[in-house]
């Protein structure tokens, strides 16, 4: 089963009834090399689904001593698709190993 990596509103359980229609089981893990900057949301479904005007965002740093800490989701490969839906075209996906060495996915800015 995939996993995908939460660090911001998908942690949200309305978010996540109204995005997958179930709550999501995960376990805490951290990012390594990577810094969290915000970003303006302007998708009005997205912004309705999270109450939230201004979303974090992974950038990557290459230093060792910068990680970001979240949630690491157990997702269907359909949920994988239905989490690309509720990520605006400011973030791209990519496939990453985590602190815990378990693979996942995670969203970055583009």
């Amino acid at each position: 089963m995939p996993h995908l990596f939460s660090y911001g509103t998908l942690q949200k359980e309305q978010v996540q009834l109204e995005t997958f229609g179930r709550i999501l089981q995960g376990e805490k893990d951290t990012l390594s090399e990577y810094k969290l900057r915000l970003i303006e949301i302007t998708d009005p479904e997205v912004l309705r689904k999270s109450g939230q005007k201004y979303h974090p965002v992974l950038h990557f740093s290459g230093n060792n001593e910068d990680q970001v800490e979240g949630i690491l989701f157990e997702v269907t490969e359909n949920e994988i698709l239905q989490a690309d839906e509720y990520e605006v075209d400011d973030y791209k996906r990519i496939e990453t190993i985590f602190v815990s060495g378990k693979k996942g996915f995670i969203y970055v800015g583009k």
